[in-house]
């Protein structure tokens, strides 16, 4: 492609950039509609009120009813093939109405029919077996699940019987432990192992002694849980797991406690006008920090000056200056929103870190920089990885360090050093540059034989594990590139840097489509969001040709669909979403480092 047709579709593209940012200089996105969270909310509104929330619900279960996929089943996103776990939750939701309604009737019977291709009966303790065989050892969805089918009557009056009792009461030990136990969440699910552990310890039989020892924990376990609820009312700002811990809180007998009540009010704000529900709020801190990102040496031409400063002093206001009451983080950190909800996480941190810097100059905001690197060296695991949220847990999949965090923390230091080593005392840079050279071996060690490195909060829905090695693989060299001119770092640690990013660009070259696209893998059909990232990551004299190729295939999708967004993200036990504006940003980044080039 030629230079003015990049410029054009830029020029394109920002005007749409600029055009989707809020009117407080920020912008939020738009998170796909979640079957899940639609089933889940309604369920909490029918136990709080049916009568008084009665619209609220229907409009719920029509958008439902106009969304399930024609074999009978219900994905993450209306753009997801059907998978068990949610088809059940909504399965479980109609259940409630299918007396009353006839169109819920119908749609719970072609969900019936899809739940029985997939050999399970809903009227036996199979269902039980299925989700258990499905997450394994995490019980973070699968016992909330199990739980609300049973709240519904599915399979009927013995469903307690086959659900895991969560063990509620250790969410009382001192949080400082929490490593230490073998909690069967993840650090962030809390409120569920408290109030879904509760409602399973109310309705199923168990003995005498773990009896007496769980109702004393009941009272202090509430105590905890009001604690940790947000000012918004919702928990992580996330429609189910705020729904799944009030609707088993009011089945617990608990309905008038404070913690229901604002639960409730946020999922009463959080419906869509066609009835649906997203599974957060946002993710407005991500896809401002990613905007910005996207715009690179470009960024001047699009963003004023006044509104580069509007945008900064946001980031800035949202900056953690406390030990959050959710788990317990020390104040440097970034979360995913400006919500109350938002807990300050490994990949928003260093995100914004890397934003203000593009936006104001290094003295403005070195205070917030630095003590954001100060945030990201007390996460940092002994592995050398990033974790997302807690430090050393590291007992499930989604608390353990991942190459794509750690990638982001590797460059956002680095940047820190170049810019402010010489105002650093000797034993921060020493600090810094340890962590630094901790990460790079993290990510020696854990780039995989033919190149590539595996996400932790990104998958593919069409790959056969639904990993995403694309994905991972972009994020990290583009992160490595922009570290390797860092002027601090040393011949021999160039050296090593570019022989990583040489051998992910061979991975990322070899798993191009024919047509010039990526998926998430070899032979997996091209998204906007995986071509953009990939022709980002290896754009350069040598790949001239291999990028060229998917910017080309990048225009025609273009003309074609417009910014379609592909479900990519992971939420959760693998709960997928799309968000509105990973496309726009994925694809100016490509647009801003080709004219760059």
């Amino acid at each position: 492609m030629q230079k003015d047709q990049l410029e054009k579709r830029f020029n394109e593209l920002s005007e749409i950039l600029l055009e989707e940012m809020n009117p407080q200089g920020f912008w939020e996105g738009e998170l796909s509609s979640s079957a899940l969270g639609v089933a889940v909310a309604v369920a909490a509104l029918h136990f709080y009120d049916e009568k008084k929330y009665h619209k609220q619900i229907l409009k719920g279960l029509s958008w439902l009813q106009k969304n399930v996929n024609e074999d009978g089943s219900f994905g993450d996103t209306p753009e997801s093939p059907g998978n068990v776990s949610t088809s059940l939750l909504v399965y479980a939701a109609c259940n409630l109405y299918t007396l009353a309604d006839s169109e819920t009737a119908l749609l719970q019977g072609k969900i019936a029919d899809y739940l029985s291709s997939q050999n399970i009966d809903v009227y036996s303790e199979q269902v039980a077996k299925v989700i258990l065989d499905h997450y394994k050892k995490d019980y973070t969805f699968s016992v909330p699940i199990l739980t609300m089918c049973g709240l519904c009557g599915v399979p009927g009056k013995e469903a307690f019987n086959h659900i895991p009792q969560l063990p509620f009461e250790l969410s009382l030990v001192p949080r400082k432990f929490y490593r230490m136990l073998n909690l069967s969440v993840v650090s962030y699910a809390i409120p569920a192992l408290v109030a879904v552990g509760i409602v399973v310890f109310k309705k199923k039989q168990s003995s005498v002694f773990s009896r007496k020892m769980r109702q004393w924990a009941i009272k202090p376990s509430l105590k905890l849980l009001n604690h940790l609820m947000p000012e918004s009312g919702g928990f992580l700002e996330a429609i189910p797991l705020t729904a799944f811990v009030s609707l088993s809180l009011i089945e617990s007998g608990f309905r008038d406690l404070k913690v229901v009540e604002k639960g409730i009010l946020f999922l009463l704000e959080t419906q869509r006008e066609d009835g649906s529900w997203p599974i957060d709020i946002d993710l407005s801190t991500w896809v401002s920090t990613l905007a910005v990102k996207s715009l690179r040496s470009m960024k001047d031409e699009v963003l004023s000056s006044a509104g580069q400063e509007k945008l900064a002093a946001h980031l800035v206001y949202i900056h953690n200056r406390e030990v959050h009451p959710f788990n317990g983080s020390q104040p440097g950190g970034w979360g995913w929103t400006n919500f109350s909800g938002s807990v300050p996480d490994g990949d928003d941190t260093p995100g914004t870190i890397l934003a203000l810097l593009q936006l104001q100059s290094k003295e403005a905001v070195k205070k917030q920089v630095l003590a954001g690197c100060d945030w990201l060296l007390r996460l940092q695991n002994k592995d050398g990885g990033f974790p997302t949220f807690s430090k050393g847990w590291g007992k499930l999949p989604f608390d353990q360090s991942c190459a794509d965090l750690t990638g982001h923390c590797l460059l956002a230091i680095s940047t820190s050093i170049d810019l402010y080593g010489d105002d650093l005392n000797p034993l921060d840079l020493k600090r810094y540059m340890r962590s630094f050279n901790s990460s790079l071996n993290y990510l020696k060690k854990n780039q995989r034989k033919n190149g590539s490195w595996l996400p932790l909060w990104f998958g593919n829905q069409l790959t056969a594990d639904h990993t995403n090695p694309v994905y991972g693989t972009a994020r990290v060299l583009t992160y490595l590139k922009d570290s390797v001119v860092h002027k601090w770092i040393d011949h021999s640690k160039t050296l090593e840097i570019r022989e990583l990013i040489e051998q992910g660009e061979k991975f990322l070259v070899s798993v191009q489509n024919d047509d010039g696209s990526w998926g998430g893998g070899a032979h997996v059909p091209g998204t906007i969001e995986e071509t953009a990232l990939s022709v980002s990551a290896i754009i350069s004299d040598n790949n001239k040709k291999t990028a060229i190729k998917g910017l080309k295939w990048l225009d025609e999708y273009y003309q074609a669909n417009g910014l379609q967004a592909s479900p990519i993200g992971l939420y959760f036990a693998s709960l997928w979403y799309d968000e509105k504006l990973y496309p726009l940003t994925s694809y100016l980044e490509a647009l801003s480092r080709s004219l760059e080039l």
